[in-house]
């Protein structure tokens, strides 16, 4: 029996992103934010969620720019410190020992340790109520050499990033492997499509299934 929690902002996992900016005085600045997401493919795109009280958001409005850095399970101690303090009061690059890294492409700064890095030009702003939402383009990706996989793409297990509880307010790590999508042998695809087998079907066909079908039911119901 599912429980009633009420209207409230959960969502589990929600990622762990260390948002780079520069501040009226060029002064590099970092937050933690957990209310993000790619948003789009074309453009590329990500969404991140900020409180107007945020010295981030100032920032961002202002230079039109900021970066995504994204920490491994290794940074979980100054990750934390990054969230936790303002950095009206502190320097926290300072504080933490890590390198503030002027991007070449937007007026940000990026977080030299963390392995993957996502630059973004400021594209919209939508007031929402309690956050704005800011719409930053990609402009570039950069990632450690050893956290890429044979495709030449970031690693999920490579990278080992944090993710969020906000239930919680609580970290966890990436678990294990499961699976490359579409999943070989998947047995509902099997036995939606026992005559036709997904693995030749064109993709179209597979996202127009609809979900009052009668052999989806029979497959769900099972």
């Amino acid at each position: 029996m599912k429980i009633s929690l009420g209207c409230k902002a959960l969502a589990v996992p929600s990622p762990v992103w260390v948002i780079g900016s520069y501040g009226s005085s060029s002064q590099p600045n970092i937050m933690v934010a957990s209310w993000g997401a790619i948003c789009c493919t074309s453009p590329a795109c990500v969404s991140v969620s900020l409180k107007v009280s945020r010295a981030t958001y100032a920032n961002i409005v202002e230079h039109e720019a900021f970066t995504i850095s994204i920490p491994s399970r290794a940074f979980l101690f100054e990750t934390d410190f990054i969230g936790n303090v303002s950095g009206v009061s502190i320097n926290k690059f300072s504080a933490t020992g890590l390198t503030a890294v002027r991007s070449d492409v937007v007026d940000a700064p990026y977080v030299l340790e963390f392995p993957l890095i996502i630059e973004c030009s400021l594209l919209h702003m939508l007031e929402i109520g309690s956050h704005t939402q800011f719409i930053g383009q990609i402009m570039d990706v950069k990632a450690d050499e050893e956290v890429l996989g044979e495709n030449g793409l970031p690693s999920a297990e490579k990278v080992s990033p944090l993710i969020g509880s906000a239930g919680e307010r609580s970290y966890y790590s990436i678990g294990k492997w499961l699976g490359q999508a579409q999943l070989d042998n998947n047995w509902l695809a099997n036995n939606l499509f026992a005559d036709e087998k997904l693995a030749v079907m064109p993709e179209t066909e597979f996202g127009n299934l609809r979900q009052d079908n009668p052999d989806c039911l029979k497959v769900r119901k099972s």
